[in-house]
C-alpha cells in the first residue's frame, strides 16, 4: 500500500504535464507552408484564428515588381499585393485543442476561396485542409512552425 501511495502523486504529476503539453501548443505563430514557399503568421481574432501570408520566397514577379493579387474575382483587388494578404480567417475551435474549422482559405495562386479545416499534428506541424463542400472533396497541406533561427522577416 505505500508504494502505492507514492506512485499515485507521480502518476497524477505525468498526467498533469502531458495534458498541460496538449493544452500549451497552440497554432498561433509564424508556418513556413509546404514547400517553404510563404510563411504564414496565424493569429487569434476574436474567438477564431486568421492567418497572413507575410513572406514569399520569390515576392517579385518576371518584371521584378512585387506580386499582386491577380487571379482574385474581385476585379478591384487584383493590385494588391500577395505578400500580407490574409489568406486564413474565421478557423473555430472545436474543443479538442487540436482542430478549428469552418474557416476560410484563399490561394492567390487561382484566387478561389475555399472551406477549410485546421489541425495541429504536433505542436510544430500544422495540417491544412482546404475544400469545397465536403473536407472529403479537398487538399492537405503540411505547415512546419517556423524556428528563430530560420525566420526570414
Amino acid at each position: 500500500m505505500k508504494g502505492l501511495s507514492r506512485a499515485l502523486p507521480i502518476a497524477v504529476l505525468m498526467m498533469g504535464a502531458l495534458l498541460s503539453s496538449q493544452v500549451l501548443a497552440q497554432p498561433t505563430g509564424l508556418w513556413n507552408t509546404e514547400g517553404h514557399q510563404g510563411q504564414v503568421e496565424i493569429s487569434n481574432c476574436a474567438d477564431k484564428l486568421c492567418g497572413d501570408l507575410v513572406w514569399l520566397a520569390e515576392p517579385l514577379d518576371v518584371e521584378g515588381q512585387p506580386k499582386l493579387d491577380r487571379h482574385n474575382p474581385d476585379e478591384t483587388l487584383r493590385s494588391r499585393p500577395v505578400q500580407g494578404l490574409r489568406i486564413l480567417w474565421d478557423m473555430q475551435p472545436t474543443g479538442d485543442g487540436r482542430t478549428w474549422k469552418d474557416g476560410r482559405v484563399y490561394d492567390p495562386e487561382s484566387g478561389k476561396t475555399y472551406q477549410g479545416k485546421i489541425t495541429l499534428e504536433e505542436p510544430d506541424v500544422l495540417k491544412l485542409r482546404g475544400f469545397v463542400g465536403a473536407p472529403l472533396f479537398g487538399r492537405t497541406s503540411t505547415w512546419t512552425r517556423v524556428q528563430e533561427e530560420e525566420s526570414v522577416q
